[in-house]
């Protein structure tokens, strides 16, 4: 008897639909989880990053921040900071969806018969707990500082809620870029490129205090109003700003994550599916 040999999309699919694509995500879900336990590092390490990002505009330069509409810079910082870390989860999930890419995974998962989506629903579903254990960290990290949210647990809830939210697109984009790019080179620029992206826009600094055009393409960076909106539901100060997107920080914090989704989930998507052909 002879046995075939198989290779990536020889094995179909396991039909059931969307039983069977959940449980085989969560399957792969808590295969992260396991990878994570067993070599927690590279996480530890991304935690620490954040905090020490805290505490040196804590105390290195928050002494020489002055808030147009006046106000603490501690509380201004934070909310900016709650959102930063979800961008810079873009490059743990492109470097993750890279590793598995060069090391085969990708491949031995295409082989087997499992839901065609759940290597991606896995991947996002892992990268939104690490999201949530970020944010507590984070939010706790801000109390240890003097930061103190003015708002009820209602509101609280709200602001984390649009602050995952840009994280799950977000997550989109790590997973196309994982696909799209090569080679570490690739996942270092990705790194690179979080860091203006993030800084131009009002997470760490009032866009009124830039240059007019640099001030306006701040304020229509999608990060801002989702920090711009989490202020606000926080209760913490903002800069004020008369521009359309910022009077409709709120809308937008939930416009921008979904444009971003209608663009990347497709992308990631399609990208997958093409290395099953």
């Amino acid at each position: 008897m002879t046995i075939g040999t198989l290779t990536p999309g020889s094995v179909p699919a396991r039909s059931g639909g969307l039983r069977w694509t959940l449980a085989d995500g969560w399957t792969l879900t808590r295969r992260s989880l396991s990878h994570w336990v067993r070599d927690p590092g590279p996480l530890i390490a991304s935690l620490a990053f954040n905090v020490l990002i805290v505490l040196m505009f804590t105390y290195l330069f928050g002494g020489q921040m002055r808030l147009p509409g006046g106000g603490d810079y501690h509380e201004f910082l934070m909310p900016g900071m709650f959102a930063m870390t979800m961008l810079f989860g873009i490059s743990l999930t492109t470097a993750a969806v890279a590793a598995d890419m060069e090391r085969g995974v990708t491949d031995r998962f295409r082989s087997m018969p499992m839901a065609s989506m759940s290597p991606l629903i896995g991947r996002a579903a892992a990268d939104m707990l690490f999201a949530l254990v970020t944010l507590v960290v984070m939010m706790l990290c801000g109390l240890a500082v003097g930061w103190r949210p003015g708002a009820d647990a209602g509101r609280i809830l709200a602001a984390a809620g649009l602050i995952l939210l840009l994280r799950f697109a977000l997550v989109w984009v790590g997973v196309y870029l994982g696909l799209a790019m090569k080679g570490k080179e690739a996942v270092a620029a990705v790194q690179t490129m979080e860091f203006p992206f993030g800084f131009l826009s009002c997470a760490f600094i009032a866009p009124s205090t830039m240059p007019g055009w640099l001030g306006a393409i701040a304020e229509w960076n999608p990060l801002s109003s989702t920090v711009t909106a989490a202020r606000e539901l926080l209760g913490n100060p903002g800069w004020g700003g008369d521009a359309w997107v910022v009077r409709n920080a709120m809308t937008m914090a939930v416009v921008w994550p979904v444009v971003l989704m209608l663009i990347f989930m497709p992308l990631a998507v399609a990208k997958y599916r093409s290395l099953r052909a």
